[in-house]
């Protein structure tokens, strides 16, 4: 009877583990989309938010490539500035993992 209680138990924390981390998942996922969505909003504020996600993720060719677009994009200096700066900072993290061979 004891044991049955456990299992049942363990059976249900691994069920809401497992529940928890597929709707984290999820969040996630959500977030990157939107956070590239926003990137191009009419609204400056969220255009901003936007970039101070991407200043955060790893380094990849997607988000190079978006950002400059973005940049060719943005009209207002501030975030254009901000863009240049988290742009900078995405190429340096893609030069690191991949450099380049000196003959």
């Amino acid at each position: 009877m004891e044991s049955k209680r456990l299992v049942r138990t363990a059976t249900f924390a691994l069920l809401a583990v497992a529940a928890a981390a597929a709707l984290g998942g999820l969040l996630v996922r959500d977030q990157i989309s939107r956070s590239r969505r926003d990137l191009f909003s009419p609204h400056p504020l969220r255009r901003l938010a936007a970039l101070e996600y991407l200043g955060g993720v790893p380094a990849s060719v997607d988000t190079v490539l978006l950002l400059r677009d973005f940049l060719a994009w943005e009209q207002r200096p501030l975030l254009r500035k901000r863009a240049q700066g988290v742009l900078l900072r995405l190429e340096a993290g893609l030069d690191s993992r991949h450099p380049t061979e000196v003959a």
